[in-house]
């Protein structure tokens, strides 16, 4: 407990937080009852902290923002669960807000211009294609000596 106060997670830090996941099995053995298995994984989770909540305080939470195949993901991890296995700073950014919320507007502009570039490229690509018509053969004369 004390070693993730001393963490000093903060707004702006990219983290990698490593997750337990319970995974259950239900089947049926040679003897037909019905037996449960358990299986528990380690899951990463990467992205940045858009904001820490309530401090180092028991309740304490934080926010990791990543975006994966063009959709932003968000989970909130509390600090002190079980649940979470491990937490690494991979990096510590400068930034002059306790919340970076405008995250996710600014990820959501960018990515809309993003698409309205390839919406102009593809049309302007459809465009050339229309115009460039097979020609017709030319004669060329090649003169011998």
């Amino acid at each position: 407990m004390d070693a993730r106060r001393k963490l000093g997670i903060r707004a702006g830090n990219t983290v990698r937080v490593w997750q337990k996941i319970e995974e259950l099995k239900i089947g049926k053995a040679a003897n037909k009852k019905e037996v449960t298995t358990r299986n528990v994984r380690r899951q990463a989770f990467e992205g940045m902290v858009l904001a820490v909540k309530h401090g180092t305080e028991a309740g304490a939470t934080f926010t990791v923002r990543r975006v994966a195949s063009g959709v932003g993901v968000e989970k909130i991890f509390p600090l002190y669960s079980p649940i979470v296995d491990s937490i690494e700073i991979l990096r510590r950014a400068r930034v002059r807000r306790a919340k970076l919320y405008f995250i996710r507007r600014k990820a959501a502009s960018e990515i809309k211009h993003a698409m309205r570039r390839q919406m102009q490229i593809g049309s302007a690509e459809t465009a050339e294609e229309k115009s460039s018509e097979p020609e017709a053969p030319q004669k060329v004369e090649i003169a011998v000596e």
